[in-house]
């Protein structure tokens, strides 16, 4: 069975290059009919809190990548922490130490510094001497007597070639020599990174490691360790980095300040925390970063176009093809359409799968990811709402494709606030009402035979308009942008018909009514 497995270090939350990562291994699986495995990597406990778990579940919770072994599932494999594997790891570390894969060493710091210097001095690659290894009880016990703590480390080749088939960049070499003999248990007992893994992934079962290329490198020395332990490798499949907007670096969370410097990344950060502070949310750099799949979920995209937006860094199924059904994805998903190079980051591009999955929803559909971003704003409920789902059901109708994600239904605050309290645009109102005698005179008129339309709808309220302009003889433009202010306040929006029918006749013509009163009183 292919088993894999995304083992991330619970530091905070979840990573776009990390959640593509996880996004690969769960297609991978669910291409071969397999088990997807979460794995939480907390060995270093001093990096680690209990608190910052939750962000990485319900982020692949809201993503829809499921996993079928791990955290709140079980499984036959756990535990699925490594806090909570320590004595198989030391078990580990013993059967290395047994079979000669590895040593107890007993340097310090200062000696192995000295080594690297002297190293330096005579311009050689630095090698350690092994001075301080001990294979025997006998070794360990003179360095003990000398007040000398131990670290394990492993006793790597020092001739050869590791070979080995990565799935995505196809025949690796390594030379051994150029492998450190690295601690893989500190001196407190504690074990490191790459023997925890290795390890897990041997008990296990995982039997492909679909990973970021920053391990590349690391791929030797656990090769090493699993032959060490008796097991066959798992095979190996490293993916290219996601690179930053416009740029060959690595993304990164931790350079917002830097990448809101690119004007498209930029604005899509003001447009979040502008939905964020709307509904009350903190937007602290390190918590409202829109490389971290938490800003998503905040603002109101769809979790498939963002899944499908990532599906496609770094992998493609032809030169066309970009919207994918997730039974697509899976079906189509091989680890040989992988691209060797990196991906950049692009937030129009991903905006785009957003803007497409939104229009793909009818206005019923759109609902229930709309109204939480109403109420937490406490747009809704309002005694101008009668009939909250409804109402906003029919906002999104009127709507069409300008509200691309969730949250954009707060731009529109004028349709729920009461009718004689909105605010007016200063500019619009002076231009199309204050300044503009013959316009107030049209829409005056044309009040009236809004009070007599029938039914009051959006294709009988346009033939009613259209009717008034033939008989008055003026243009459509002279009386609707007045009408357009007097009933939202803004200049711009979507259809005036639609809208009047949203807000219904009593609401309608108090709006204009309240218009036509303020213009020898602006409003303040």
């Amino acid at each position: 069975m292919v088993r894999t497995r995304f083992a991330p270090s619970p530091t905070g939350f979840l990573h776009s290059g990390g959640v593509r990562t996880a996004l690969f291994n769960w297609l991978f699986a669910r291409h071969h009919e397999g088990h997807f495995i979460l794995r939480i990597d907390d060995t270093d406990e001093q990096r680690n809190v209990s608190e910052t778990l939750e962000p990485i579940l319900s982020g692949l919770r809201w993503l829809g990548l499921d996993w079928d072994e791990g955290p709140e599932v079980g499984g036959d494999y756990g535990p699925y922490f490594q806090s909570q594997r320590r004595d198989q790891y030391q078990a580990a570390v013993e059967k290395l130490l047994a079979g000669g894969h590895a040593y107890r060493d007993y340097a310090t710091q200062e000696e192995l510094q000295a080594e690297r210097e002297a190293a330096q001095a005579e311009g050689k690659r630095f090698i350690y001497s092994r001075r301080w290894m001990a294979e025997t009880p006998e070794q360990a016990a003179r360095f003990e007597a000398e007040g000398r703590s131990a670290v394990v480390r492993l006793k790597m080749p020092r001739e050869g070639v590791c070979r080995f088939k990565d799935r995505i960049r196809g025949e690796v070499e390594f030379e051994w020599a150029q492998e450190q003999d690295h601690v893989i248990q500190r001196a407190d007992g504690s074990c490191l990174y790459h023997l925890a893994s290795v390890a897990d992934d041997a008990a296990m079962e995982i039997s492909h490691v679909i990973r970021a290329e920053e391990h590349l490198s690391n791929t030797p020395r656990q090769i090493f360790i699993f032959e060490g332990l008796g097991h066959e490798p798992p095979e190996f499949a490293h993916l290219p980095f996601v690179a930053e907007p416009g740029s060959r670096n690595k993304l990164s969370k931790r350079k917002l300040e830097k990448y809101l410097k690119n004007p498209d990344f930029a604005k899509m950060h003001q447009h979040g925390v502008a939905i964020a502070e709307a509904i009350g949310l903190e937007t602290a750099a390190e918590t409202f970063n829109p490389v971290i799949v938490d800003f998503y979920e905040k603002v109101g995209y769809l979790p498939d176009a963002l899944v499908n937006y990532l599906l496609l860094l770094g992998w493609a199924l032809d030169d066309r093809t970009e919207f994918f059904s997730r039974q697509e994805m899976i079906e189509q998903f091989t680890l040989e359409r992988v691209n060797r190079s990196p991906a950049s980051f692009d937030p129009n591009k991903l905006l785009a799968f957003q803007e497409h999955y939104m229009q793909e929803m009818a206005a019923a559909e759109k609902l229930p990811w709309v109204l939480p971003y109403l109420e937490a704003a406490e747009v809704l409920p309002s005694p101008h709402v009668d009939e909250p789902s409804r109402f906003v059901t029919q906002m999104l109708e009127a709507a069409g494709d300008r509200i691309k994600v969730a949250g954009e239904s707060l731009h529109y605050p004028e349709l729920f606030v009461g009718d004689d309290v909105f605010p007016y645009e200063t500019k619009a109102f002076d231009k199309r009402l204050k300044n503009a005698p013959e316009s107030v005179a049209l829409l005056t008129a044309f009040r009236e035979l809004l009070a007599a339309t029938e039914p009051f709808e959006a294709a009988a309220l346009e033939a009613s308009m259209r009717s008034f302009v033939e008989s008055e003889g003026v243009k459509i433009g002279q009386i609707i942008h007045a009408l357009r202010v007097a009933v939202t306040g803004k200049a711009v929006g979507f259809g005036m018909f639609e809208i009047l029918e949203i807000l219904g006749r009593e609401r309608s013509l108090t709006r204009i009514d309240r218009a036509l009163s303020l213009v020898e009183t602006p409003p303040s």
